[in-house]
Parts: C-alpha cells; structure tokens; sequence
C-alpha cells in the first residue's frame, strides 16, 4: 500500500546529529573505512548516546500523539552516508531509545540530500558541515547542527524552537542591502517596503509544516480545554524599530506565526537564548551561533551573503599567489 508522505512535516536526519559518534569517527579518521566497518560490526548492539538534535526529534516525534498512529503528523527519516550493514548500528539505537523512525536512507560515501523533493523534506540536519553546505547550494533547506556542552533532555514534553529571520525564514535580500550600504539604508529600504512580504527563506517551509502542527494543537485545547500546547516558536532577530515590522507582516503574508519575537537590534543573543532555553535554534550567521553554540543546540544555516565566499582582489590573488609559492 503506498504510504503518502505530502500533507505531513517530514525531515531529514543524519545520524552525525542525532547521535554521539565520537568512537566510530575516530577509527574511520585514524585507521580507515574497512576497520571502520569492523568496528561498527562488532559493536552493532552498544547503543549509541545521544546527539545534540536528538532531545529536539525526541520532542518532536511526540507529537503525533495528536494524530491516528497511521497516519502521523510527523516523520523523520534518517539520511547516511553508512552503507546498509554499518547503518545498522544506527537502526537499533533509534529502536533501543524508542524513537519511532523506520525508513532510512544509506548511501555508501555519497550524499543522499538529492532525495529530499522525492520524501517532501522541509529540513535536513547534519553534525557534517561539508554535507550541508552542499546540500543549500544544491537549493536544499539544511542546517550544520553544531557541537555544543549541553545536551539537557530534560522530561518537561515541551519543544521550543528558535529562528533567526533574515537568511533563514526569509530571503537575504535585505541582509545584502545591509552588508552593502549599512544600517541606516537597511533600515530604510525596510520602511520603504513594509507593505511588500519578503521572499522565503530556506527554511520558511520548515516553520510551515510547524504551524500545521499547532494548529492541530489549538483544535485539540478547543476540544480538551485542560490541554497544554507543547510546542513554542520563537523569532530571535538583529532587526529593531522601524525594521521588525516588515518581518511580522511577511508572516502573516505567508499565513504563518510565531509565538514569540525578539527584535534584538544588536543586543547579544547567546544571552537572551540562555533565558529562553529552546531545543534548537537556527541561525544563518556564524558570529551569532559561536556565542549560543555552548548552552544552546544551534544550527547554523549556510545560506545567502553572509556564508557567500569572499571576494577576490586584485591584492588578495596576489597576497595568495606570493603565499602558495
């Protein structure tokens, strides 16, 4: 019978950030692919510890308790770069954790991110930063999860989730304006065209299939008014006064919401994600996710200017050409 996976929010997830895969990466670096394998072999029931997005799946997967068991809101499938005899150790932990993942996608050493349009992806997530870059410059919705000190999966069935706006919900064409002009012209060109929604970013389709799911959430508090909505949306932006209100009305454009908004204007947001404490927080700037990274699990989103390569000069070809000699 065929399974319908559209109408659902379903993501990818490589093994690198749903779990610990610091012994098996160590032998693969240090003594190659075949004692890899043997290791994987021999320790095929060890169950793997967790990664820094599995407390963020573990919430997520959850919440198909709202629906019919056969016909889930929500589906994560795993996409490896393991063959299908080293994936096993990866299949057992799921089960051993009790996540409720079946399908699998192993690929042998190559990416397996073409496949996401055929599975209906909105997200991929990834520890292999080299995998998802590739992936969002293949036009993929992907994000690097990135090492982090704590991995707090604490038993509160809430998940919350945080988004940066510009290159992450939204395009980064106003971040180039920013980049190429400044503040003020940014600003500006935001007041100028509050009226006009942005174009979606990378992971606008994410947030959609998220809202679907609170919306299944409020049916179910009219329904039951002791029902407590478990899951929390949060936008975390750089953007203040006069700027922000082009964010809300290209939201409510799309048909989308969040619970939350920090307009930050500058201010640090490692510190303002200590208070919030959510499960995972999207970000497309490097310099902001340096400073969340350590409390927080944080994905970094390589998309659009910020993460375009620098621009090579006439002085820098040169300065590189003098280095390489």
């Amino acid at each position: 019978m065929k399974y319908d996976l559209s109408g659902r929010l379903v993501i990818g997830i490589a093994s690198s950030a749903l779990f610990d895969l610091t012994d098996g990466d160590a032998v693969f670096r240090e003594r190659g692919e075949d004692a890899y394998r043997t290791h994987q072999e021999a320790h095929v029931d060890d169950v793997l510890a967790t990664g820094v997005a599995f407390p963020f799946v573990r919430r997520l997967l959850s919440l198909n308790d709202l629906a019919d068991p056969v016909d889930p809101l929500v589906e994560v499938i795993v996409l490896s770069r393991n063959d299908p005899d080293t994936g096993l150790r990866v299949m057992r932990s799921i089960a051993a954790h009790g996540l409720r993942i079946s399908r699998a996608v192993f690929r042998q050493g190559r990416p397996s991110h073409r496949f996401m349009p055929a599975l209906n992806m909105s997200l991929f997530l990834s520890a292999n930063g080299s995998d998802v870059r590739e992936a969002v410059a293949d036009g993929m919705p992907a994000g690097h999860v990135l090492a982090t000190e704590r991995i707090d999966d604490e038993t509160d069935r809430e998940l919350r989730i945080a988004f940066d706006f510009d290159g992450v919900v939204a395009d980064d064409s106003s971040e180039r304006i920013y980049q190429d002009a400044g503040i003020a012209e940014f600003r500006a060109h935001e007041v100028l065209n509050v009226a006009t929604a942005h174009d979606p970013g990378p992971l606008k389709e994410f947030l959609a299939g998220i809202n679907r799911i609170q919306r299944r959430e409020d049916e179910e508090r009219r329904r039951d008014p002791a029902y407590r909505p478990r899951l929390r949306v949060s936008l975390v932006t750089a953007r203040d006064a006069p700027a922000h209100e082009r964010a809300v009305r290209s939201l409510k454009r799309w048909g989308l919401r969040v619970d939350d908004a920090f307009f930050l204007g500058g201010v640090d947001k490692a510190a303002v994600m200590r208070a919030l404490d959510p499960h995972i927080f999207f970000d497309d700037q490097v310099s902001h996710l340096n400073g969340t990274a350590p409390a927080t699990p944080s994905v970094h989103v390589p998309f659009g200017i910020v993460n375009a390569p620098p621009k090579l000069t006439e002085s820098s070809v040169e300065e590189r050409m003098r280095a390489e000699r």
